[in-house]
């Protein structure tokens, strides 16, 4: 308490001195993120006080070594910490250990200035939520906001008050591993997401008040249309045109800015050749530029040094160089920064104005967070321990992981699993009790070991029932197959009246660096699931998978199909209470299912083509492929329930409406069915003629209702101009008038209710 105190006194000192002086018109001209003018004075002040090697520690960030996720550098923090050359820090854990290295910094630095301590937070911190492409496929922003909201309070009770989330990217193409990070393709959709996960970590009411201890930065990533990545590739190039980029993968970013989101990511990949960590018309004109961005922006990891691969840089001197004067803050573990911005500003090429800028809004962060009167206030081992794994955290997991869970389909009432009628279950597959994978990729402190297998929560489900279980593993997760296991899967098969068979990815072929060209199931799980097939039995096939996945055989010769993802923790649990009817399934799906992979990338706005084929009047000459159809297998909006929902007698206010105006559009949803259940109304809109061609349809609404058994709901929409608006023929985002179409529906394929209006000036 003495150091923190001395400390205090010190800088409250330096802050009296400063006042009393001009501002030095040496110093940078940067535009303050939170608009508080007692912070940016402290800011400015603290700023005076540094030397320029200072403020380029403050401009580099250092892995911990307790997760790697890339090369590791040859440079080390260690000989830095002392020295007040390390402005934050990521991949390292735990109140204890993250108290000693913040002693390191404050006791020893000339400034004694606190670092900023970050991590990975994707999906929960140690309560584990499903991953956020399960997540979205709710469509619930208030279930989103909640899970990210727990994230924070767990991640800032061990220490953690900066996460690199959310990713923001559309993802278009499932050989991408890094889909499982975002909430799929759709441009409304993400945006929404996309803003209630900001509003999630960074404090639901106030966006921009950090004085909460459980409230953390939150890090739109990754800055751009890294999910355009060719092939699906990971870390591939990026060539699309300006109208693609502004029109599908710039949405969300701009949403989160305007949300108050505090921090940006770099992407890996070049954009039309540049790579984006250098790319000035990114982070100078736009996003700086016209979006009047003021918070800070980190690289991701070592994406400086990656130019000199990429031939944007001939050695990573210029690779500084050309990422500092494109607008970047943070250098994230490439030393790249602290090696050569210093002799880069005595040459001239880098001013030093564009170093005050980057440390000032660094620097203000931490203000914000409240680490210079406590450099500890986010390291509490009491509040730690008591916070996380909380069991309201657990029960919020397991309510997120079963609003997550699609079902794809359900022929003779296979599902719900009635122990009125099923008394001799077979659990089969290598997925059954599997624990390791369940919490997918970038589970960041999520303890494996103690998630909830699927053995694990049916037998707990069914524990006072008659029915009886018997497992067989039947094959390896991702390995050859084995005869053995196979031949003793399918002798329980035939003494079983049905089988529930568990199959999927390896948590670690979903996420980055883990692309797929081949999006079946993988070989050996999908040769046991042709055996079991041939007993004659019914088969409940339940995945655990980070990416859409080629079903077409599964589609065509198994009964029910369960889309579970990686649910988290409380997986076992939530799959149980899906299966059994203890929660009637609500999901649909945020990413098309290709028939097969020769079909990607497939989403569901497409522009049309001048020869557009009509699946039900096929004719040659059309655009189509010869060996399969032009329509996924399962289309984005897709989701079956245990209810049965009928939509009739859409209405418009009126059919025509002008500038200023708007128009509202109902529908009657009517649950035709004996089971409570919850439907997702989804409202689609196409502009029929326009400067620039349109997709065939886009989202611009839904909503999330509950409907008793036998209850009908009137759900309306407001249709504004806004909904209207497109990047025009002369790049100005406009309205323009003229015959729109709508539908309001299940999904994107239902065009049953479709009717039409006039927009005019």
């Amino acid at each position: 308490m003495r150091i923190l105190y001395s400390i205090s006194i010190f800088i409250a000192f330096q802050f009296l001195l400063l006042s009393c002086n001009e501002k030095d018109s040496s110093l940078s001209n940067w535009k303050s993120y939170s608009g508080d003018k007692e912070i940016e004075q402290k800011v400015d002040s603290v700023l005076s006080l540094m030397t320029l090697e200072e403020k380029i520690g403050q401009m580099t960030q250092f892995s911990g070594h307790g997760t790697l996720t890339g090369p590791q550098i040859n440079d080390d923090f260690k000989q830095y910490l002392e020295k007040g050359l390390v402005g934050s820090m990521f991949n390292v854990f735990g109140s204890e250990g993250l108290i000693k290295l913040q002693k390191q910094a404050m006791e020893h630095s000339r400034l004694h200035i606190p670092i900023l301590f970050a991590a990975d937070v994707i999906h929960g911190y140690e309560t584990t939520f499903p991953i956020p492409l399960a997540e979205s496929c709710s469509w619930d922003l208030e279930l989103m906001k909640r899970s990210a909201r727990i994230s924070a309070i767990e991640a800032t009770a061990a220490g953690i008050s900066w996460t690199f989330a959310p990713m923001v990217d559309i993802a278009r193409d499932p050989r991408w591993g890094r889909a499982l990070e975002g909430a799929g393709e759709d441009v409304f959709l993400s945006t929404q997401v996309a803003v209630a996960r900001v509003q999630g970590f960074q404090g639901i009411n106030s966006y921009k008040d950090f004085s909460k201890n459980n409230t953390m930065l939150a890090c739109t990533k990754h800055f751009a249309a890294y999910g355009a990545a060719l092939a699906g590739r990971d870390y591939n190039s990026v060539d699309i045109s300006d109208r693609t980029l502004r029109d599908t993968y710039l949405p969300p970013f701009h949403a989160t800015v305007d949300a108050g989101v505090a921090t940006f990511m770099t992407a890996f990949n070049t954009l039309n050749g540049v790579p984006s960590t250098g790319n000035k018309y990114l982070f100078s004109d736009i996003l700086r530029g016209e979006w009047d961005f003021r918070g800070a922006v980190v690289t991701d990891y070592t994406a400086i040094n990656e130019m000199i691969p990429h031939g944007f840089a001939k050695d990573l001197k210029q690779a500084s160089e050309l990422a500092v004067n494109a607008g970047i803050d943070m250098d994230m573990n490439g030393a790249a920064f602290i090696q050569n911005l210093k002799e880069l500003v005595e040459e001239g090429k880098v001013k030093e104005s564009t170093i005050n800028n980057a440390t000032a809004r660094i620097l203000e962060l931490k203000f914000m967070l409240g680490l210079f009167d406590d450099p500890y206030r986010y390291m509490n081992q009491e509040r730690e321990d008591a916070l996380l794994s909380a069991p309201e955290h657990l029960e919020e997991a397991l309510k997120n992981a079963e609003r997550s869970i699609v079902l794809l389909k359900n022929d003779k009432g296979v599902l719900p699993l009635k122990t009125s009628k099923r008394k001799r279950v077979a659990l089969i597959g290598p997925m059954i009790k599997e624990r390791n994978s369940l919490n997918g990729e970038w589970a960041i402190k999520g303890k494996r070991e103690k998630s909830v297998t699927l053995f694990e929560g049916i037998k707990n489900k069914y524990k006072n029932s008659s029915v009886t279980f018997q497992y067989a593993k039947g094959a390896s997760l991702m390995g050859d197959a084995n005869s053995k296991e196979a031949r003793e899967a399918v002798k329980l098969a035939y003494k079983s009246d049905v089988l529930v068979v568990a199959l999927g990815e390896e948590y670690n072929w979903s996420g980055e660096a883990a692309s797929r060209s081949d999006i079946t199931i993988p070989k050996a799980q999908k040769e046991l699931l042709k055996a079991l097939k041939k007993t004659g039995k019914p088969i409940i096939l339940v995945l655990l998978n980070g990416r859409p996945l080629d079903l077409s055989w599964e589609d065509e010769n198994i009964e029910a199909i369960v889309e579970a993802w990686y649910p988290g923790t409380r997986a076992g649990d939530a799959v149980a209470n899906v299966l059994s009817g203890g929660y009637n399934p609500s999901a649909k799906l945020t990413m098309t299912f290709p028939r097969n992979v020769g079909q990607v990338p497939i989403y569901y706005n497409a522009l049309n083509t001048g020869r557009p084929f009509d699946q039900n009047n096929p004719q040659d000459y059309k655009s189509f492929y010869l060996d399969v159809a032009n329509t996924p297998l399962y289309p984005f909006g897709y989701g079956l329930s245990y209810s049965e929902f009928t939509y009739s007698n859409l209405k418009l206010s009126k059919k025509k409406f002008k500038h200023g105006e708007t128009i509202t559009a109902s529908i009657d949803v009517k649950n035709v069915s004996n089971v409570d259940g919850e439907e997702i109304v989804q409202l689609y809109l196409q502009d029929v003629f326009a400067s620039v061609a349109q997709p065939v349809k886009n989202l611009k609404g839904f909503k999330k209702i509950a409907l008793k058994k036998g209850e009908t709901k009137t759900v309306s929409f407001t249709i504004t101009e806004e909904l209207l608006k497109i990047i025009d023929i002369d790049s100005k985002y406009t309205a323009e008038v003229g015959e729109f179409n709508l539908w309001i529906g299940k999904s994107s394929n239902d065009s049953k209710q479709q009717t039409k209006f006039t927009y005019s000036l």
